[in-house]
């Protein structure tokens, strides 16, 4: 017995050992202690953020900057190094990412210690985000992406507390507000859906009372064209060998294709776009079958569709999709696994892709498009493995009886034997 005990403090403390091992690499890389090649990843913070945090204590949204392109509540991530006001802006911006970094371990390492989960999600949080390398941490999207993992793991006893974290996530990054696609049919939804519209609108009413121009941001999205490393982007890539006599600038906050045809073309990712938010609302109305892990299952695929038709795919979102990963992997009997390995690879490419070989992506070389096809071709492979298992996994179909997946999700939370409803409450 104590050998059997010994050996499970063990197996709980490897996570951590390797946890810690990786994220003071990460640090060494954003303090610059070690130089990573390519672009220098911290300016962000130490330059841009730094910028709108000096605007903010003002009292003002940044109105005259095209740059600023985030929702209200952003502006919380911002200010947020002043709770270490002993520490230099852009340091304790680091300090706070890595507590965040470590609060998601910490949520799935807790939750791997009910009856049937597992430390799968731990491992991929663990491995995933050093993949992307100091870019991780030179974003605010790991407080997001830690905030949308505390939603899901609180939905599976408190859907009221999903919907208002998806609500005030909504507010920091919008694509959290995909969280809820997923929730079960009912009293589930209806208090989730109710709680995260009832938190949006306290969080955006509060915010555009605090300050002028909290919604700013929607007239200097609108304008955002097909940045460098989209899906889209990869016709201009190929187009630059054949005569296009266009370029590449920084426009509108990232690096983007400005020429001949290039309306189109994001209006044509806008497009593409339409047709998989309609697949997911197709899938939301004809699911029947939802079970403890559908929740994380949709929110995975959703944000995978999003990521994948937008007009831009920066780096950082990887992390979107690591977290969502992640906590998919908690549950045992899911079938997001080969998506979830799918979306590690696309995240271990994109460092490559960025800051790697930028250079090589904005001279649309070889290696740069290269890299493109397969990351981008990783994350399109990703995201229709997921959307069909997730619609094979809850909506009835010939030889599958209704309510299934329910009674085989409850028992991998409960136990066998357990009641579907308790599970579920």
């Amino acid at each position: 017995m104590k050998s059997a005990a010994a050996g499970s403090r063990g197996a709980r403390l490897l996570p951590l050992a390797v946890w810690a091992l990786t994220r003071a690499a990460l640090l060494l890389c954003v303090f610059k202690v070690f130089t990573v090649p390519g672009p220098d990843v911290t300016v962000d913070v130490s330059v841009i953020y730094r910028g709108w945090y000096e605007v903010l204590r003002t009292g003002t949204y940044p109105l005259d900057d095209i740059t600023w392109q985030y929702p209200p509540a952003a502006a919380l991530a911002m200010l947020s190094p002043a709770l270490l006001p002993f520490l230099e802006y852009a340091a304790a911006f680091f300090v706070l990412v890595l507590l965040c970094d470590a609060l998601v371990l910490g949520l799935l390492l807790y939750a791997g210690r009910r009856p049937g989960i597992q430390d799968a999600g731990a491992w991929v949080w663990v491995a995933g985000v050093p993949l992307l390398g100091p870019t991780a941490y030179a974003r605010y999207d790991l407080m997001v992406t830690a905030l949308a993992v505390a939603a899901l793991l609180a939905g599976l006893r408190r859907p009221r507390v999903l919907g208002a974290l998806a609500g005030f996530g909504a507010l920091l990054k919008v694509w959290p507000v995909l969280l809820l696609v997923g929730t079960r049919r009912g009293r589930a939804t209806r208090g989730a859906w109710v709680s995260a519209a009832v938190t949006g609108a306290v969080v955006a009413a509060g915010c555009a009372l605090a300050m002028p121009g909290a919604f700013v941001f929607l007239e200097f999205q609108r304008e955002r064209g097909t940045e460098i490393e989209s899906l889209g982007a990869l016709f201009f890539h190929g187009a630059r060998h054949f005569g296009w006599e266009g370029r590449v600038e920084l426009h509108y906050g990232s690096l983007e294709f400005l020429g001949p045809h290039v309306p189109l073309v994001s209006a044509l990712a806008l497009g593409l776009s339409l047709p998989a938010f309609g697949w997911l609302l197709v899938w939301r109305l004809r699911a029947r079958e939802f079970s403890v892990r559908t929740p994380a299952d949709a929110a995975f695929t959703a944000v995978l569709l999003f990521t994948t038709t937008s007009r831009v795919i920066s780096p950082q979102y990887l992390v979107w999709l690591v977290g969502l990963a992640a906590v998919c992997l908690v549950f045992r009997g899911g079938r997001t696994g080969l998506p979830a390995c799918l979306v590690l690879l696309a995240t271990g490419v994109t460092l490559l892709e960025f800051p790697l070989g930028f250079g090589h992506v904005v001279a649309s070389d070889a290696t740069g498009v290269g890299l493109l096809v397969v990351r981008n071709g990783l994350l399109v492979a990703a995201s229709v493995i997921a959307g069909r298992r997730l619609w094979r996994e809850t909506v009835p179909g010939r030889g599958r009886p209704a309510g299934r997946a329910d009674r085989g999700a409850a028992d991998t939370v409960s136990g066998a034997g357990a009641q579907p409803s308790r599970a579920l409450r």
